[in-house]
Formats: C-alpha cells, sequence, structure tokens
C-alpha cells in the first residue's frame, strides 16, 4: 500500500500486538499479523516488522545507552508524513505496528514506539518520559522521547529530527512543556521542573490509543 490515508478497519487489525508489546518483556509477532502487512503493505514492511521483533532480542543484555542509540536509530529510518496526509485525522497516535507497516508517521508515532520499545527491551518506566516540547526553530508542537537515568538528572532526548542523542541542556532548541508515561503526567514548563500534574488518564489522545487496545481484543 502506497503512502496515504490508512482505513480505519486496517488499522484496527494491526492493533492487538501493542498490548502484548506493553506488558511482556518480549515480544513475538505472530505469522497471521505478520501475513496480513505483507499482503497488504509488501514484503519490506514486513521485513520491517521482523526487525523490529528482532531488535529486542539483539539488544536484550545492551547496556541502556545501547538500547537507545539502536531504538532512536531504527525507528528514525521511517519517513515523517502528517496526520492529515498519513491518517486522514487531524491528530492520531499510531501504535508502532502501524507506524513501521507504513513507513511513516508524525513526531508523536516515533516517540510513542520508542517508549513501548524501550520498555519491551526492560528500560524502567519511570525513567521514560514521553514529553511534548516547542521546537523553537520550527516554531511549532513537537513530541520527543526523554530518558532519565535518575529522577533529577539531565535527561537524553531521543528525537525523529536528529539522530544524535544528547542532554536536554544541549537542545536549546526544544522547550519542554509536558511529560508523561504509563505512570504519571508532569508539568516541565520553566519554573515546574518536573513538577507531577496528575496521570497519563488526563491525555485524551492517550485514553483513545489504549482504548483501541482494548476494543480490538474483545
Amino acid at each position: 500500500m502506497a503512502a496515504g490515508v490508512m482505513q480505519p478497519a486496517r488499522r484496527a487489525s494491526l492493533l492487538p500486538i501493542l498490548l502484548l508489546v506493553t506488558t511482556v518483556a518480549a515480544f513475538e509477532l505472530g505469522g497471521k499479523l505478520l501475513d496480513y502487512v505483507q499482503d497488504e503493505f509488501g514484503t519490506e514492511a514486513r521485513a520491517r516488522l521482523e526487525t523490529w521483533q528482532n531488535l529486542q532480542k539483539m539488544a536484550a543484555s545492551a547496556p541502556i545507552e545501547r538500547k537507545l542509540s539502536l531504538v532512536n536509530s531504527f525507528f528514525n529510518r521511517a519517513r515523517f508524513i502528517n496526520d492529515i496526509k498519513h491518517w486522514g485525522e487531524e491528530d492520531y497516535w499510531a501504535t508502532p505496528v502501524e507506524l513501521l507497516a507504513t513507513n511513516g508517521g508524525d513526531c508523536e508515532d516515533f516517540s510513542i514506539a520508542k517508549y513501548l520499545t524501550l520498555k519491551s527491551m526492560g528500560v524502567p518506566d519511570d525513567q521514560l518520559r514521553i514529553t511534548y516540547v516547542k521546537a523553537l526553530e520550527l516554531n511549532q508542537a513537537h513530541m520527543v522521547l526523554a530518558w532519565y537515568p535518575t529522577p533529577d538528572a539531565d535527561p537524553l532526548i531521543l528525537d525523529n529530527l536528529i539522530n544524535e542523542i544528547r542532554p536536554a541542556s544541549q537542545r536549546p532548541d526544544l522547550e519542554p512543556v509536558y511529560s508523561f508515561n504509563g505512570e504519571g503526567l508532569w508539568s516541565n514548563r520553566a519554573g515546574d521542573r518536573n513538577r507531577r500534574i496528575g496521570e497519563a488518564a488526563k491525555l485524551q489522545r492517550w485514553n483513545d490509543l489504549n482504548s483501541r487496545l482494548l476494543e480490538s481484543l474483545r
């Protein structure tokens, strides 16, 4: 399938695997899903999913910094495509399978895919934050993944705009606004410094993504 609008029925059929990725240390993509992706999106799409599956096994015992580098580089190979052109919606948060099957997504899709993959590799959830920022040079909203080795550390930033992973202190082009993971929601505006403001359930798009997962399993 060429890049463009993915129909809702096709999106729904790809969703169940994401729950597996979020709940176990390793993930296995079933043959039925791989066959479907190959039929609908081609052999290269299947190969991307198989490489994603093998990535976790290959890096299982690697240091965290190595895992960050591998995952960041892997997903940054995909094309940036805005949601209207790609999904036919103004703001759609895609699953990693959807991103890889279509070989494209926007900054939210990249960040979510990296977050879920690193969790599946054993990186603690409390060290990972999907972070909403303002990209100052582009003058637009943007999303990245931050890794905190300790709660008060200068986090490393995984970004689809650049392949190099740099500390947040070396990314003056990004102005943090808020961040979240499976455990909570934080304000990162100037003066707040990681002030917890609630649960990630406050974010409707995050709720929508998880609701689609549950619905797909019924």
